[in-house]
């Protein structure tokens, strides 16, 4: 096992991050079983109990320990990636080896809003496809999804059972939507406590808010609000340098 080196410039809390990271990822220390007491680091490392705390402290933070009350700290499941690109819930799962899974929780036609009719591009009173589900991977709930979606570009959504099956997909074979591009604003939160109940989230747990509008042919097909589980997710981008000019 590794040790820390009182002599690298490196912190010594970020040395014993290091240190309980590849223990995890090595699988010396298994997804929910108790990491070392406090106790027992500071006397493996010979570290005191601040520095020891500051490193738990920051593999709790990035969700990959988690303490429960009264039993201790614990390896955390892995977050979910969630690659910033135009794909559905179900892709995204099965694309991971888990399988994707949906429960209604409303279905109905609403009157678009003057604010809603601006998003989708429509007239106030318009008819709109309201459409809430439940999305989970592998049995364990996710996120919860909230659609808008014109009635005059799918008229006869509301007909169809949506239980296990992609909306985006649906959309496509029945009504030749393909969506190919969008706009996405993330926000983070606190999930209120109807939406903490369904996600299996503490009171005031944190969640990540997902706006997204999403177009097929230019016209807007789509105005999604998932909230997700901030515990259960990360979100990964690429970074590239805007081209210059010769």
């Amino acid at each position: 096992m590794a040790q820390i080196d009182p002599d690298s410039p490196v912190p010594k809390y970020f040395q014993l991050r290091e240190i309980l990271l590849d223990l995890i990822e090595n699988n010396e220390l298994a997804i929910g079983t108790a990491i070392p007491s406090e106790r027992e680091l500071c006397q493996r490392f010979g570290l005191s109990r601040m520095t020891v705390r500051q490193a738990v402290d920051h593999l709790v933070s990035e969700g990959r320990l988690q303490r429960v009350a009264g039993k201790g700290t614990f390896v955390a499941r892995p977050k979910i990636e969630m690659a910033l690109r135009l794909t559905s819930f179900s892709e995204e799962m099965r694309a991971r080896g888990m399988e994707p899974g949906s429960r209604d929780l409303d279905r109905r036609v609403v009157r678009a809003s003057a604010h809603l009719a601006r998003e989708l591009g429509i007239q106030p009173g318009d008819e709109v496809h309201f459409i809430e589900r439940l999305r989970t991977a592998a049995g364990e709930p996710m996120c919860i999804e909230r659609a808008h979606i014109p009635v005059s570009i799918a008229p006869d959504l509301d007909t169809h059972d949506l239980t296990g099956r992609s909306l985006y997909a649906l959309l496509e074979t029945r009504y030749g939507l393909v969506l190919d591009a969008g706009e996405l604003t993330i926000d983070g939160g606190i999930a209120d406590p109807g939406d903490a109940d369904l996600l299996k989230l503490p009171r005031g747990g944190a969640v990540l808010l997902l706006q997204r509008r999403s177009y097929a042919g230019g016209v807007c097909a789509e105005l999604g609000v998932s909230t997700y589980r901030a515990d259960r997710y990360q979100l990964r981008t690429i970074l590239e340098l805007p081209t210059r000019r010769a």
